[in-house]
């Protein structure tokens, strides 16, 4: 069973949520965090398919208050995933003109606040007390990070190929991280090191899995990017890390 909720951040705004219930008690809760395309429909297929192990998931919509609503997400990705190259460069100003919200600087604290929020609700769910994980992809992966960093309540965090926060935030993460990158992403590839060694450095039980031969966003179904073959052997991957980390089982 799937609704969408009304949910409040912190400084008066509301925001939309997706969530996925699975059939009875669930084993947890879940965060699904969109990619930069927002709350899409591959991520409300993604939340199901969590919903169907299981887990009570809730994915927020935290780009409409930036303005990139879903219709104008998943407009953005058909035209950067045209195969055909002279739509992807034209589309690429459009693209910039959207995301002006993201870059202003009271974006990132008030979706940290907004999540935070969804901790919340999710704490007050039935079943679900302190059995609480994040997951997202790119652009939620990168704030899987920051949650974690921001909200001890987190057990668990799984970052598809996102962003690690800086050392000071690194720090401040207490939950065991399973991050998951492609061997061809390069930009997140060069900064790896230097996250294995923060992640030490702070005691952070950290697991990196790097697919050989994929690239961003290999998990997208939907995308030219997508890999079948790593995308199958993520998925049980996250589910056992999830399952021994967070699940009442």
């Amino acid at each position: 069973m799937s609704q969408t909720i009304a949910l409040t951040a912190p400084d008066g705004t509301a925001f939309d949520a997706y969530v996925a219930r699975p059939d009875g008690e669930p084993v947890g809760g879940l965060i699904v965090i969109h990619e930069i395309w927002g709350l899409v429909d591959h991520i409300r297929d993604v939340a199901d398919r969590f919903a169907a192990q299981g887990w009570l998931v809730v994915a927020p919509d935290i780009l409409s208050s930036a303005g990139v609503e879903p219709h104008l997400g998943a407009e953005l990705f058909a035209l950067m995933n045209d195969p055909d190259e002279k739509v992807r460069t034209a589309a690429q100003p459009k693209l910039r003109d959207a995301m002006t919200g993201l870059r202003a600087p009271e974006y990132a604290g008030w979706a940290v606040g907004a999540l935070r929020g969804v901790v919340d609700w999710l704490e007050a769910q039935p079943h679900v007390g302190h059995h609480i994980a994040v997951t997202g992809f790119c652009f939620g992966g990168t704030f899987s990070f920051a949650l974690a960093a921001a909200d001890d309540r987190v057990r668990a965090a799984v970052p598809f190929y996102g962003s690690a926060p800086a050392a000071e935030q690194i720090a401040k993460i207490k939950a065991p991280v399973l991050a998951l990158y492609g061997s061809e992403d390069r930009p997140l590839m060069d900064a790896l090191p230097a996250v294995r060694e923060a992640m030490a450095d702070a005691g952070v039980e950290f697991e990196a899995v790097v697919y050989p031969g994929a690239h961003h966003a290999f998990f997208n179904d939907t995308g030219s990017r997508f890999s079948p073959a790593h995308a199958a052997e993520a998925w049980p991957h996250v589910l056992g890390f999830l399952d021994d980390r967070v699940a009442r089982r």
